[in-house]
């Protein structure tokens, strides 16, 4: 590769880094899986980024690949290592401390995945249903279908908290 597409590349990493981090961070629950998945996306841009690097619709390009990649780790989960749950003294970057998300991300990590996926394309990323249908691959109906069993499971488990919506009044 030569030096301009190189630059155009470390430009993506730094555009787009951040934002796919903390999208892997949503669908898998843990930093250091998360820092994995972005850099096997980009791993996979780079070795076609000659051929991909114009296209109209790029960003839906990495987050498809995020999710091909997390449903990757998640088939083999019994061949990796398990990691230890946290580090006591590190805090993942461009991060504060907030009982809100980790209760948040504690609860969306007991849904199944691809419910998760939903849940968090659709109302994080802030995708429209075809949008979010054709990153997973499935039918726009599937994606409301996901969305509404995920959001259904996600009450009982945020009941108590910040989350819980206001009581309708009469």
């Amino acid at each position: 590769m030569d030096k301009s597409y190189e630059a155009e590349f470390a430009e993506l990493v730094a555009a787009k880094g951040g934002a796919l981090r903390r999208t892997a961070y949503l669908m898998s629950g843990d930093w250091h899986l998360a820092e994995d998945l972005v850099q096997t996306v980009f791993v996979k841009v780079h070795l076609h980024w000659r051929r991909i690097r114009r296209q109209d619709s790029f960003d839906a390009y990495l987050r498809t690949t995020l999710f091909h990649a997390y449903l990757d780790t998640r088939r083999l989960k019994w061949r990796r290592e398990t990691p230890a749950e946290y580090l006591p003294d590190l805090q993942a970057p461009g991060t504060e401390p907030s009982e809100d998300r980790d209760v948040l991300v504690a609860a969306l990590r007991r849904i199944p995945p691809r419910q998760r996926a939903v849940l968090v394309l659709r109302y994080w990323e802030d995708l429209s249903v075809q949008e979010t249908a054709g990153i997973l691959g499935c039918a726009a109906g599937t994606v409301k279908s996901q969305a509404a069993k995920g959001l259904a499971a996600l009450r009982p488990l945020l009941a108590g908290t910040v989350f819980e919506p206001a009581p309708a009044e009469h």
